[in-house]
């Protein structure tokens, strides 16, 4: 059974019942809604749907709103698409949308710009297609001289990477998107170009006054400003995205496989869900197979420790949605194979409290050495299973909980599988209960060795001080 979890986009490509359905079958653990297109209703469309298979294949599925978050874009050009000649001098305004673009000037969405830039810095527009060196700031009028022949054209994004940009945490977009998620219950929000610790607590603070206290936060890296600060950033979110789109062109392209190494590394250490991001399998929305490169770079973030992995374009808009979800999920199954389950035990040590991290281990432990079917644990919080996870046994976990939200939760966390189920009032009928339902699932069979980990009384929350191995009857 695949252990690392599977976000995949859903667009145009995969809206349709259909082939919504078969994504789900084909591994998807959570749903992601990019936000920085499409509106409400298109969204609480698709949403709609992801919750209605979820009821009718009886699978527990992740619903995440991406925000747009702060981005400076380029105004209109006129034509829509021009291109700049390498050496031309070309004026960027800041905030002066009036300005109509065309091969000598642009408007770019952000009046702040110009107080931001000086002399030397670097300008890139769409993802880096084209950039410019500022060369002199005269009001709002950036004057730059064109680094490389290239095309720019209306509403493309726009990068200044190592400088720090003053722009809010949240947008009046995001605020109303973040509102719209309470409404409709997401399970947790991307939270795009998330700099410091002090934007993750605004984005609490309009969940808790909107009714999503229960809402995760996962903070997007995706510049050196949320690189540098990624400890406070961390320490303040539930989960962390290693966004490789955006994190490429704000910093050097190179050294992006050594930060996600360190986040991950980091988010391993904290004991909290790291998510690794953005052209996994990008040629596969044109082609029905993935390249070498792409399998091996799928592969290395989970032999790096990802909790989960994640298709944007590829599900979303391309050509093959369903088979680049049944191609990540192969990868993940055979890369698992290959992980070093023992010394993940021992890493785990750093992380969990005293008595809990004891009994994790131990259940860890002990389901590798007797080859266990599962780890089955009884968890009203997750708190239980996210600590297993953690330890990275070798056979799956299997949460039992009552709460269904917990169930989306763990979504996110590795190698657990959730189910939910009624309440239990004593430890008896936990512990028999559990292994029911874990058979009943199909997770297990008779004869099979289970290791049992929970927190008794059943009643207490986010303890873990049991562990009990059975054979299933």
């Amino acid at each position: 059974m695949r252990k690392t979890k599977m976000i995949c986009t859903i667009g145009p490509a995969s809206e349709d019942m259909e082939i919504l359905e078969k994504v789900v079958l084909s591994g998807m653990n959570a749903s992601r809604h990019n936000f920085s297109h499409g509106d409400h209703e298109e969204h609480g469309g698709r949403i709609k749907k992801v919750k209605e298979l979820s009821k009718k294949l009886n699978r527990e599925i992740a619903i995440i709103l991406d925000t747009k978050g702060p981005e400076i874009r380029t105004g209109k050009f006129e034509p829509k698409k021009v291109e700049l000649a390498k050496g031309s001098e070309f004026t960027v305004y800041a905030g002066d949308m009036d300005v109509v673009g065309d091969t000598t000037k642009c408007s770019v969405t952000y009046a702040g710009l110009a107080n931001d830039v000086k002399p030397g810095n670097t300008i890139l527009i769409d993802d880096g297609l084209v950039g410019l060196t500022v060369k002199s700031v005269e009001g709002n009028a950036i004057k730059c001289e064109v680094q490389n022949t290239g095309f720019v054209g209306t509403h493309k994004g726009v990068n200044v990477p190592g400088v720090s940009i003053q722009l809010p945490a949240l947008t009046e977009k995001d605020k109303s998107d973040l509102i719209f998620g309470c409404e409709v219950g997401v399970t947790m929000i991307a939270a795009s170009f998330i700099r410091k610790a002090s934007d993750v607590k605004t984005i609490r603070e309009i969940l808790d006054a909107n009714g999503g206290e229960r809402i995760l936060i996962c903070s997007k890296i995706e510049n050196q400003e949320g690189v540098d600060n990624l400890d406070e950033i961390l320490e303040a979110s539930d989960l962390i995205m290693v966004a490789r789109g955006d994190l490429g062109v704000e910093i050097p392209i190179e050294q992006v496989p050594a930060v996600q190494k360190m986040i991950i590394k980091k988010c391993k250490a904290a004991g909290k869900p790291v998510v690794t991001a953005t052209q996994m399998l990008d040629s596969m929305m044109r082609n029905p197979r993935p390249t070498r490169a792409e399998v091996s770079d799928v592969a290395n973030a989970i032999l790096d420790g990802t909790d989960a992995i994640m298709l944007s374009g590829e599900s979303a808009n391309g050509d093959y949605p369903v088979e680049a979800v049944a191609t990540m999920a192969k990868i993940a199954e055979e890369t698992e194979k290959s992980l070093e389950y023992k010394v993940a035990v021992s890493q785990a040590k750093t992380h969990i409290p005293a008595i809990a991290g004891v009994i994790s281990r131990a259940a860890s432990n002990a389901a590798n050495e007797l080859e266990a079917a599962a780890v089955i644990t009884s968890t009203q919080t997750g708190a239980t299973a996210k600590r297993i996870s953690q330890c990275r046994p070798e056979c799956p976990i299997i949460a039992v909980t009552p709460d269904p939200i917990v169930a989306r939760q763990l979504a996110f966390s590795w190698g657990v599988y959730p189910v939910v189920a009624d309440k239990m009032e004593s430890t008896d009928e936990m512990l028999e209960k559990s292994v029911e339902i874990a058979k009943n699932s199909e997770f297990v069979k008779s004869g099979d060795i289970v290791v049992l980990a929970a927190g008794v009384p059943v009643d207490q929350v986010g303890a873990t001080n049991l562990l009990k191995i059975s054979e299933v009857k």
